[in-house]
């Protein structure tokens, strides 16, 4: 499991205690989680979402290019419409609001080891209404992820990618990568187009 707040890893220990599931790995980051996966035998991989980069959905979207199919539950504390809907497109098996965790875990462990998708029905029927309405939102940056919008607020300031990187504790090409997403997503072709389209959002 890959969460980066002790106090959570505890909890799901507590949780898991006796329910014959066994924590293999205990991770902070997702890039610990991507290294470990060639030496750690899991059967299931149980994910925060907001954990440092690469964050849960991310994880499971590399998995997922690779051709990895191997059972994933989502932890988080709250998932966006954009995080949300991308990790349903990626066939994640599970995804566990952390609120509820003590009582729903391992009943979506059980399921989603049976072959079953687990995902919270609030989750579940968000993302029929985001369905239903194409996944649109008035709110120009409604499909960007948190990290997302981070990296946006500071390249309207701005900053460059090794300035964005250093304030956001991430490395210069997780930027680029980030950057070159929200390009697609907002219909940009470079910073200076996406600096005026914040520009423009901010005065509609």
């Amino acid at each position: 499991m890959a969460d980066d707040h002790p106090i959570i890893i505890s909890g799901i220990e507590a949780i898991l205690r006796g329910t014959g599931y066994e924590i293999v790995a205990k991770l902070g980051d997702g890039a610990a989680v991507l290294e470990a996966l060639a030496t750690t035998d899991a059967d299931i991989l149980l994910l925060d979402v907001s954990m440092p980069e690469p964050g849960g959905v991310d994880v499971l979207r590399t998995l997922r290019e690779a051709g990895d199919m191997r059972l994933v539950v989502l932890l988080t504390a709250s998932i966006d419409s954009a995080d949300l809907l991308e990790a349903l497109r990626l066939k994640v098996n599970g995804i566990v609001i952390k609120d509820g965790a003590q009582a729903l875990l391992t009943r979506c462990l059980d399921a989603v080891r049976q072959g079953e998708r687990w995902v919270e029905k609030s989750l579940l029927e968000r993302a029929l209404d985001l369905s239903m309405n194409g996944g649109q939102r008035s709110e120009p940056f409604a499909d960007l992820t948190s990290r997302e919008r981070s990296i946006v607020a500071l390249v309207a300031q701005g900053l460059r990618n090794r300035e964005v990187a250093s304030e956001l504790g991430m490395t210069e090409g997780s930027v680029k990568v980030y950057l070159h997403r929200v390009y697609e997503k907002l219909g940009v072709g470079n910073r200076t187009e996406l600096a005026i389209f914040v520009s423009n959002a901010a005065h509609e």
